[in-house]
C-alpha cells in the first residue's frame, strides 16, 4: 500500500482490506466523473453553437436563391454558364479535383486548363451533375447568388501561404498543380 495512514488503520484494526479497496474505487470513481461532467457539458454547448451557425447559414441561403428566383436571375445565370462553358478535350489527362460541400469532384483538363483555373482565370461550376468550366467572372456570380454549385473558384487569399517561424520545410515550396 502506498498510503501509510491506511497502513495504520488496518493495523491497529479500524477497517477491513475490502474497506480500503471500496474507498480507492470510489475515489477513482469521483475523479473519473468530475472529468466527463465538465468535458460533455462542453461538447454539447460547441456542438449546439455550430449547428445553430449552419441552420442560420442554410436560411440565408435560401433566402438568397428564393430571391434570385423571384427576379428569374437564377434561370439567366444557368443559360449563361451553359453558354459560355468550355468544354475541355476529350483527350484531356491531367485530372483536376476540386470538393463541392463534402464531397470531391474531378474533371479532366489539360495544362493550359489548369493553370488558367490555378491562376484564377476560370472556375468550375457544378449543376445537375455536369461541371462546367466557366470565366471566373461568371463562377463569382454562381457563387454569390446559388453557392452551393460553385465547385471552384480561385481566392487571392488562397494564393497566400502562412509560414511558421519553426516549420522545418519552409525552405522547400509546394507547387500547386502537385498531384498526389
Amino acid at each position: 500500500m502506498a498510503n501509510p495512514f491506511q497502513e495504520q488503520l488496518l493495523k491497529a484494526g479500524l477497517v477491513s482490506k475490502q474497506k480500503v479497496r471500496d474507498a480507492k474505487t470510489q475515489k477513482r470513481r469521483d475523479r473519473k466523473a468530475k472529468v466527463d461532467d465538465g468535458s460533455a457539458a462542453l461538447k454539447q454547448e460547441i456542438a449546439a453553437k455550430k449547428q445553430a451557425q449552419i441552420d442560420k447559414d442554410k436560411a440565408l441561403n435560401e433566402q438568397r436563391f428564393a430571391e434570385a428566383m423571384e427576379k428569374g436571375q437564377v434561370r439567366g445565370l444557368i443559360t449563361e454558364f451553359k453558354r459560355c462553358a468550355i468544354e475541355p478535350p476529350k483527350d484531356a489527362e491531367v485530372k483536376f479535383n476540386y470538393t463541392l460541400g463534402t464531397k470531391i469532384f474531378s474533371v479532366y483538363v489539360t495544362e493550359k486548363l489548369q493553370s488558367q483555373l490555378l491562376n484564377g482565370q476560370l472556375g468550375v461550376v457544378r449543376h445537375e451533375e455536369v461541371s462546367y468550366l466557366v470565366p471566373h467572372k461568371l463562377a463569382e456570380r454562381v457563387n454569390l447568388l446559388v453557392p452551393d454549385w460553385c465547385g471552384y473558384l480561385w481566392q487571392a487569399e488562397d494564393a497566400t501561404q502562412v509560414v511558421e517561424e519553426d516549420d522545418p520545410y519552409a525552405d522547400y515550396v509546394i507547387p500547386d498543380d502537385l498531384m498526389w
